[in-house]
């Protein structure tokens, strides 16, 4: 009796390593943000004095923290699910970007609060492109001669 596998079809067993560990890497690499944006949105919904004071200093009004913390947490409820993980990226990909404009507005420090959303997002992107194959399948960078001029 003939193989069923093909020779272009890796075994199993030799890729479950490989998987496992690009797994493991990418719920880290997700997991860390999407913790710290857990915190954030519920501080929000807390009002905390330390976020009426960012309110306060962003421009904000006080009465929107609780909206923006219900957006937020769904955003990373979004991103926790893996059914709807790109969707929970993409959201978070905006909201990270209101608050580049907001701290590029208000003339904060570069390296620290502009481009820290920016750090945020590279990461949770970066973890869904370990952990889920449809986003490795569109990334430009993993099809022949797509990034080419």
């Amino acid at each position: 009796m003939e193989a069923t596998l093909s020779h272009s079809t890796p075994s199993p067993v030799s890729l479950a390593p490989a998987r496992k560990g690009r797994l493991w890497t990418g719920l880290v690499l997700g997991g860390l943000p999407a913790l710290f944006l857990l915190f954030d949105g519920a501080m929000k919904l807390l009002l905390i004095a330390p976020v009426a004071e960012a309110m306060q200093r962003t421009g904000f009004p006080l009465e929107t923290a609780r909206p923006i913390g219900i957006i937020l947490l769904a955003c990373v409820v979004l991103y926790l699910v893996p059914r709807t993980a790109v969707l929970g990226a993409v959201l978070l990909t905006g909201y990270l970007g209101g608050a580049v404009v907001t701290h590029l507005r208000l003339g904060d420090p570069l390296f620290s609060h502009v481009l820290f959303p920016v750090y945020v997002g590279v990461l949770l992107w970066a973890g869904l492109y370990l952990r889920d194959e449809r986003v490795r399948v569109i990334a430009p960078w993993t099809r022949p001669g797509a990034l080419a001029p």
